[in-house]
């Protein structure tokens, strides 16, 4: 699994990227962070508000800092809908 961070590499998305590796680890799940700082890039994934988070390339969330707890339950889900 690929969960992409996309923002121009402020705190704010910083935060984003440290929160989804502290939830992809208390989950145990073998899983990658992508930082995508070309705002092209951002355009091309329908990312307009950032910081914004993808699983998978399918957008999760744009322009909100969401907590480890709720990157857990949001991944959580996401991985529900897969199996």
């Amino acid at each position: 699994m690929v969960i992409k961070i996309f923002g121009p590499g402020c705190k704010n998305c910083l935060r984003v990227a440290e929160n989804a590796r502290a939830a992809i680890a208390q989950l145990g799940l073998d899983a990658t962070i992508e930082k995508v700082e070309n705002i092209q890039e951002f355009i091309k994934a329908g990312v307009f508000r950032t910081p914004g988070v993808a699983f998978d390339n399918e957008i999760i969330c744009q322009g909100m800092i969401p907590s480890t707890e709720k990157l857990k339950d949001w991944l959580q889900k996401y991985l529900a809908t897969k199996h």
